[in-house]
């Protein structure tokens, strides 16, 4: 283990640029450079989706499991970066594979987020990420992404 740490939300909202509504890491529980992060999002009644996702049945939408995954993963990318990268950098999604919805997620759940480093090639981090509630797999996919400097 290269090096274990944890990050708060104030510790979060240094590193992505995400901003409420769709600030989707509450927590970071487990932090191995270069390798993998457990993280986790506290599903609540009072999301602002879940008053059209579904008004008779909340569940929360696919894409926002999805997102929440590549937030967990774009903080593996800040915390793996050979240089510490700067208040100008992004991490941005490049594609998405096998993706499986296996169990709906709800108010109340605490989604686990996980994501593991499978590769780095040509400036794309390529992620085995899964999310899951009370140890059942509810999302898994294959994430890429690609940090950037942006100008403003």
């Amino acid at each position: 283990m290269n090096s274990t740490k944890l990050m708060d939300i104030h510790q979060i909202l240094k590193k992505l640029p995400h901003r409420y509504p769709l600030l989707l890491v509450d927590r970071v529980v487990e932090l191995e450079k270069n390798q993998r992060i457990l993280a986790y999002k506290n599903v609540t009644i009072n999301e602002h989706f879940f008053t059209g996702h579904f008004p008779h049945r909340p569940v929360m939408p696919g894409v926002l499991i999805l997102e929440a995954l590549a937030q967990a993963s774009a903080l593996l990318s800040f915390a793996s970066a050979v240089e510490e990268p700067g208040d100008d950098s992004v991490v941005y999604f490049v594609g998405i594979d096998g993706v499986r919805f296996k169990r709906p997620v709800e108010p109340g759940d605490q989604l686990i987020l996980e994501s593991t480093i499978e590769r780095v090639k040509g400036g794309i981090h390529k992620y085995k990420a899964r999310a899951s509630v009370d140890g059942e797999t509810c999302t898994d996919a294959e994430l890429m992404c690609t940090m950037r400097r942006i100008s403003s």
